[in-house]
């Protein structure tokens, strides 16, 4: 949740018309990679979070939305977007846009024990609810639009960092193969603790589903207990959280047996992911000329270090 693409409260305002909704001042939201950010300010003192999606056509940004009201149906802490005759996105500056309420709480940072079970349940929750659930996106980001980017990566990396990622995916892949059983659904794909919010221990929100995609729903499992459950800075694993995060998750959706196999290298692979999507956003942004105190700039090698890290628990 970047800025993008810059609006005035002219702008905004007419926007915001339709919803009934009288905007009194804007306020930027610098955070994440993707998409351009404000929180409104009402004259009534309602809050909410204007989107503008930078890379999504108006097809895909709306494939979300009977995803929220989904889980918002679930009880599940979502920010369902506002509706106008039954229509969530429309257009701003040539963009898909939409308006979703202001959930407020603050990110875990670091996570608690009770934070951490807090959330691996309302993941699990979400997994069950959407285990059906007919989505189908428009850009998908599963396993092998990974390797595809791997494989574009992989020649501008350093010769000791090829070799990095050739080693991860080659015990992945043997360790996958050895353990077939592990079930698919839609899985949030960037479940962060900066896309949380808590007041105290209660989870209040879940942000950012954007990336959410088919893929296996230990790869969730795995993205989640790496921030939640990460000594930052050091990038070690806290064993106590990460047991009490799949305690809580166990006890909605138990893990199979070869999830629970798999653990390991997935908590690696989850990491590398992350070292790809930032390298890739890196060189994006920089062959757009972006380096402005707006745009978030996220470090790779925090993720690549992490990977360097789980990979020393893993046994192919």
């Amino acid at each position: 949740m970047s800025v993008y693409t810059t609006l005035t409260l002219q702008e905004v305002q007419d926007f915001a018309a339709p919803y009934g909704l009288k905007v009194i001042n804007l306020i930027p939201i610098q955070g994440g990679i993707q998409n351009t950010n404000y929180f409104l300010i009402c004259e009534d003192d309602r809050q909410f979070v204007l989107t503008l999606f930078e890379e999504l056509d108006q097809q895909a940004a709306g494939e979300l939305v009977p995803v929220l009201v989904k889980l918002g149906q679930q009880g599940i802490a979502v920010p369902v977007p506002l509706m106008v005759n039954g229509q969530a996105i429309f257009s701003l500056k040539d963009k898909p846009a939409q308006i979703a309420p202001r959930l407020h709480g603050q990110h875990p940072m670091p996570a608690t024990v009770e934070q951490v079970r807090q959330i691996a349940s309302a993941q699990a929750n979400m997994h069950v609810a959407l285990q059906d659930f007919p989505l189908q996106r428009s850009e998908v980001r599963d396993h092998r639009y990974w390797m595809q980017v791997a494989r574009e990566l992989k020649s501008n990396l350093t010769p000791p960092d090829q070799m990095l990622l050739s080693k991860l995916l080659g015990m992945f892949e043997a360790l996958t193969a050895a353990y077939p059983d592990r079930p698919r659904g839609l899985i949030h794909s960037d479940l962060f603790r900066d896309n949380t919010l808590f007041v105290g221990n209660q989870l209040t929100g879940i942000l950012d589903f954007y990336e959410m995609n088919h893929d296996e729903l230990l790869f969730d499992v795995a993205i989640s207990i790496n921030d939640f459950c990460t000594e930052y800075p050091s990038l070690e694993l806290n064993e106590d959280k990460a047991i009490a995060f799949l305690t809580a998750y166990d006890a909605i959706r138990p893990l199979t047996d070869d999830e629970r196999a798999c653990l390991e290298i997935y908590l690696a692979m989850a990491a590398g992911r992350f070292w790809l999507m930032r390298l890739r956003v890196a060189a994006k942004n920089s062959e757009l000329g972006l380096s402005s105190a707006d745009i978030l700039h996220k470090n790779p090698n925090e993720m690549r270090n992490m990977l360097i890290d789980r990979l020393k628990f893993v046994t192919a």
